[in-house]
């Protein structure tokens, strides 16, 4: 585990080559097995592959997702937010563990934050997002996961990613 937190890091160029079918599906078998409060389980997976609608994804918000339209693939994590109040935590615990296990196959990704975020003066990203694949009002948008074998020369953070000062022990 440590090996994979070490080693992973946000991808934002990708190659063209598709994610294979039985890549794909690890990482949803992955995805829907993380924890959730009370295993209520508020999340949708939607798998996008589509590159029309991965373009149109792309503009869900004025920066950080542009990026998205040359991904291969993408997962939008949705939160039920009548089934859990804690809709997001759960969302954020299996948006992790996606990337980990994208990384974990020698895939890239990249976050897109979308909650409260807008896609333009009068919609939210979410509202946007939601519009385009045809989710329900209850169901809000907390992220984009880009997947997609990283581009050659893609840039590698090298800086360390631990911070002892963060800690204190009692």
């Amino acid at each position: 585990m440590l090996d994979l937190l070490y080693s992973r890091h946000s991808i934002r160029n990708y190659s063209d080559q598709p994610v294979e079918t039985d890549k794909i599906e690890t990482i949803i078998e992955a995805a829907l097995l993380s924890p959730s409060s009370r295993n209520r389980q508020p999340w949708e997976f939607i798998v996008v592959t589509d590159k029309k609608v991965l373009q149109q994804l792309s503009m869900a918000k004025p920066n950080g997702a542009s990026f998205l339209a040359n991904a291969t693939m993408a997962v939008v994590i949705a939160g039920n937010t009548e089934k859990s109040d804690v809709w997001i935590e759960d969302c954020s615990i299996a948006a992790i563990i996606i990337q980990l296990t994208a990384h974990d196959l020698g895939l890239g990704s990249c976050w897109i934050q979308l909650r409260e975020r807008m896609h333009n003066e009068n919609t939210s990203s979410s509202a946007y997002v939601k519009d385009i694949l045809r989710l329900p009002n209850h169901f809000e948008i907390g992220c984009i996961i880009s997947i997609g074998y990283p581009a050659e020369g893609s840039k590698v953070n090298l800086k360390t990613k631990r911070s002892t000062e963060k800690v204190t022990r009692i």
